[in-house]
């Protein structure tokens, strides 16, 4: 496994060898602007897979995607409301609708992150952990078995973030699902102009 400390940003080096290791079928544990996660190529599905036995997670609940940009997402076939490009970067979670299916995706508010997304495509990301049990905050705290399938693991230290705000944009109107930052949701509720 390769592992890097950082205390600031990662170098262009560091994201160009993650970059490395995720188009390669890797799986990687990675800070977001929330929380850690794991993180693979969205559309290696054999990757994806692999974190879904890690996690002891059923085939029924999809991970969220992450984009450097909602052109990104849509070039996934995804349709991005109009109103999603003024608000993202931001710790937001949207359901969106994708051909008949639906699929949550997020742009996070990290630069270094969406550096790291526009060498590798969108990624999925899913909190680092086993099904049912807590999220993680630090790398020191992860399980170890799961520790041992990871393919590289970027440590920033302790990230003490709020879970993202979940919108769903699937309907009529926008439907708040599950409130994360309470400014943040206060922020969302005045740019949308409806009472989530």
């Amino acid at each position: 496994m390769k592992r890097w400390h950082v205390d600031g940003d990662p170098s262009g080096g560091v994201l160009d060898e993650l970059a490395d290791v995720l188009r390669a079928g890797g799986v990687a544990l990675l800070p977001t602007d929330t929380i850690y996660g794991l993180h693979a190529m969205a559309t290696d599905q054999q990757a994806v897979e692999r974190i879904r036995a890690m996690k002891g997670r059923g085939d029924d609940k999809p991970f969220v995607i992450i984009a450097s940009s909602v052109e990104q997402l849509r070039n996934l076939g995804v349709i991005v409301p109009e109103q999603l490009s003024g608000i993202w970067p931001a710790p937001l979670t949207a359901i969106l609708a994708s051909g008949e299916a639906t699929i949550a995706a997020r742009i996070p508010d990290l630069g270094w992150l969406r550096a790291l997304l526009d060498r590798t495509g969108p990624l999925v990301s899913t909190s680092a952990n086993r099904s049912g049990e807590p999220p993680v905050s630090s790398p020191d705290l992860l399980a170890s078995d799961l520790k041992n399938e990871l393919d590289a693991l970027l440590d920033q230290g302790p990230r003490e973030g709020k879970p993202s705000t979940i919108v769903d944009f699937t309907g009529a109107e926008p439907r708040l699902i599950r409130e994360g930052d309470p400014a943040f949701s206060q922020f969302l509720r005045k740019t949308l102009r409806k009472a989530l």
